[in-house]
């Protein structure tokens, strides 16, 4: 099935709010039986890197100070290394030209398909920007405020939970601007293969066009590290190109490290793309303070704190499994901290996130919400809810147990 490109209209992708605030207009009226325990957002609870309060006081001073807009030599140098390293680079990674700061992969996420619009010069048509469904509601805000068409890829079981790309015809394709693909994804946890990424990195080089690839999730994984966009890249025959042309790999701290708040990340791939990204960013965009950057430094040239980060997640999901395997089947995916739960039997997502509130005080947000609609008013979402193992391990025994049991009564 081809993907049609409908009728543009401005901001037609766009939510009305994001997924919390229609959450919290939801339940705004009901009063839990249960204490409430919060499973419905991905704010990691795990503790802070331990060196994080001795580099930021050793920087201090550098808050007085104008960062350069490309970053330090020193954060290019760790964030290059450990792409290196992770993804098996061989030296590849231009760290001059191909990396640059973010203040949070958001930021990166957001704006990236305004300058790769000019940088592209696709200025016949109405550009398009193709994205999954459900997505990071960011995807929606970068392709608005670029003024481009969206093309919503429903991720389903059936395509592995990630955009087909056999559906999309060669008129999107050379209208397109950038694609986001997520792997792992948010919210299923899917990960791609080599020869997925690279199908998708011929297309972008075929059609000219930019792939914004949102790695956040990739080190947060159960047994095998899932590959990464330029590792893909890498692996490419020769008389592919340039090593990393048409590619930018987003990821950051917040995930990885449980830095959330610090607002750090990376935009890695491209050095033509980055490096006149990073001018125009000079215009529109702030620095990363040095005390961040140092900090980011430190922990990207740091594994042991992110190894204890995943054994953690990985304990809750042995529990996971262990509780509501029985009721809903397997429930773990490959990397992420999120279950993504098939409720169908049970009712639709926005109706199950209200009693499960109601009956047990565990707060989980309904798949249709982290979706769009399309025109006929099916939503991929819909028979979803997300559950976030973001909480402390007995905090989320409880909230799992009370969800099995629910699960179960209401057979």
């Amino acid at each position: 099935m081809t993907v049609p490109l409908a009728e543009y209209k401005r901001g037609a992708s766009l939510p009305s709010s994001n997924p919390f605030q229609r959450l919290a207009a939801l339940i705004a009226d009901i009063e839990p039986l249960m204490d409430p325990i919060i499973m419905s957002i991905g704010e990691p609870q795990h503790a802070l890197p331990d060196f994080t309060a001795s580099v930021l006081a050793d920087n201090i001073a550098d808050f007085r100070r104008y960062p350069a807009m490309n970053g330090t030599p020193e954060f290019r140098s760790a964030v290059g290394s450990w792409l290196d390293k992770r993804f098996h680079l061989d030296g590849l990674l231009d760290t001059e030209n191909g990396i640059a700061p973010l203040n949070g992969s958001r930021e990166g996420l957001s704006f990236g398909p305004i300058f790769a619009r000019d940088y592209l010069g696709k200025t016949d048509e109405t550009p398009v920007v193709v994205m999954p469904n459900p997505f990071y509601q960011t995807y929606a805000a970068g392709a608005h405020i670029a003024d481009a068409q969206t093309v919503l890829m429903d991720a389903i079981p059936e395509h592995d939970f990630l955009p087909n790309l056999d559906s999309l015809s060669s008129e999107t394709l050379d209208r397109t601007i950038a694609f986001y693909v997520a792997s792992p994804s948010n919210p299923e946890g899917s990960v791609a293969t080599i020869d997925y990424m690279q199908r998708l990195i011929g297309l972008a080089r075929k059609h000219n066009f930019i792939i914004f690839a949102d790695e956040c999730y990739s080190e947060i994984y159960r047994d095998v590290p899932p590959p990464g966009m330029l590792e893909a890249a890498k692996m490419m025959a020769p008389s592919a190109g340039e090593v990393f042309d048409k590619i930018v790999v987003l990821n950051s701290l917040s995930k990885r490290s449980n830095l959330a708040g610090l607002r750090c990340g990376f935009a890695a791939g491209d050095p033509v793309f980055i490096k006149n990204w990073v001018r125009f960013r000079g215009l529109a965009a702030p620095q990363i303070p040095l005390p961040i950057q140092a900090v980011a430094t430190r922990a990207y040239s740091d594994e042991g704190h992110v190894i204890e980060n995943r054994r953690l997640y990985n304990e809750k999901y042995a529990l996971a499994e262990k509780l509501l395997s029985p009721l809903v089947g397997k429930v773990t995916p490959d990397a992420g901290f999120f279950l993504w739960l098939n409720v169908k039997k049970w009712g639709d997502s926005v109706s199950v996130t209200k009693t499960l509130y109601r009956d047990t005080g565990v707060k989980v947000i309904p798949g249709s919400y982290l979706a769009t609609n399309h025109a006929d008013g099916t939503n991929p979402g819909h028979d979803f809810i997300r559950v976030g193992l973001c909480p402390p391990l007995e905090t989320t025994e409880e909230a799992l147990t009370r969800l099995a049991t629910w699960l179960g009564g209401k057979q």
